[in-house]
């Protein structure tokens, strides 16, 4: 990991209604992209992709019965998309406004003909800034449609199996395709998390070599991001168990199934979620231990050296002072005065007296296993 992704860090924002404003307002981004809606028709024999430039002939397309449709949009910047949701489709303007302000919590509502519900998908760039985008669901008789703002997605997976057949993919009906969707945004959550398993394994591996900072900014920002994604796993999991018990036949009882073992990767998720988290703040712990650790030998380096330097300066200090012993004029004898400072071999007998205080200093520090 990069030393500098924290400063790289993305912040994501999200545009809140306005306090007091009347609700069902549907807000369009002017950052939004244009719509591309791309239509998936199928059934056990058939299968068929298209473009569509307006949602204007949807209402008429679904009504045939024998096949399923999945309507996937990209994109929110046309104020007649959501118009022709409201009206041809009889969409709640509460679930349009929920759809365009993309800051919902995973959840499951149902309305008398359909079913709405939305997820968080993650996704991880080039520099590890980790993308949280919504991704709205409506759930009709014989069709599901997938919203959202952006054209990024990770669901290639389920064209491949449409494209392909096998399976239930095809005769599951819209319920089972609207499972296929959340379930491959779930596993997602376990390449990401695999991801930063290894990333923060690579910091453990840091610590040991070469602890620097980096390390305490590489491991905050995995920490972020797990809390970020914590955010989003424990209320995909309460969604899930309101598909389960739900009562709507739109979801039938084969996709309850499934969405049961999409449920269980879920509780995997977050407890993967909880380990890291916990490794991530042992790291940092470590860190600052190692820290700790390695001013505290620095400090009983210092002190070592002051406590053999103290006396020994001290000495030095007194014979600096330079209080003859004789008037070097008057030759009068000054009383009090050092006796020693004109001593024959004074210096040497000074040096050899420090030297004796030093060593016997060292060899007490040393018994004392200061230098352990």
């Amino acid at each position: 990991m990069s030393s500098r992704n924290h400063s790289r860090k993305k912040r994501q924002r999200y545009i809140l209604p306005e306090t007091g404003s009347s609700p069902g307002q549907v807000y369009i981004d002017k950052n939004s992209v244009k719509p591309v809606i791309t239509v998936y028709k199928y059934n056990a024999d058939t299968y068929n992709v298209q473009q569509l430039e307006s949602l204007s002939s949807v209402s008429q397309l679904i009504t045939d019965k024998n096949f399923t449709f999945w309507i996937d949009i990209k994109g929110f910047n046309s104020v007649e998309l959501f118009e022709t949701l409201g009206t041809d489709l009889k969409i709640n303007k509460l679930v349009l406004e929920d759809i365009t302000h993309t800051y919902q919590r995973p959840k499951l509502e149902e309305y008398d003909h359909y079913v709405y519900a939305t997820s968080r998908m993650m996704l991880v760039d080039n520099d590890k800034n980790l993308d949280n985008e919504q991704v709205s669901f409506i759930l009709m008789d014989n069709a599901v449609f997938s919203l959202q703002d952006k054209n990024s997605d990770c669901m290639n997976p389920v064209r491949q199996r449409l494209e392909v057949g096998k399976g239930s993919i095809r005769t599951g009906g819209s319920s089972y395709i609207m499972y296929a969707l959340m379930d491959i945004i779930v596993d997602t959550y376990f390449e990401i998390l695999g991801a930063w398993g290894e990333d923060l394994d690579q910091i453990e591996d840091r610590l040991f070599e070469h602890p620097d900072k980096s390390i305490m900014f590489d491991t905050q920002l995995v920490k972020r991001n797990l809390i970020a994604m914590r955010r989003v796993a424990w209320p995909e999991r309460d969604k899930l168990n309101d598909m389960l018990r739900s009562d709507s036949k739109l979801i039938t009882d084969q996709t309850k199934m499934y969405v049961r073992d999409t449920y269980d990767h879920c509780i995997q998720i977050i407890d993967i979620i909880e380990s890291l988290k916990e490794i991530s703040a042992s790291n940092i712990d470590m860190y600052l231990s190692i820290i700790s650790n390695r001013m505290n030998e620095i400090m009983k380096v210092l002190t070592i050296m002051s406590s053999i330097f103290i006396p020994l300066t001290f000495i030095a200090g007194i014979y600096g002072m330079n209080f003859a012993r004789q008037d070097p004029v008057t030759n009068k004898v000054m009383p009090d005065n050092m006796p020693e400072l004109y001593a024959p071999h004074g210096y040497i007998i000074a040096m050899v007296i420090m030297v004796i205080i030093a060593a016997f200093e060292v060899i007490y520090f040393w018994r004392k296993g200061w230098f352990k």
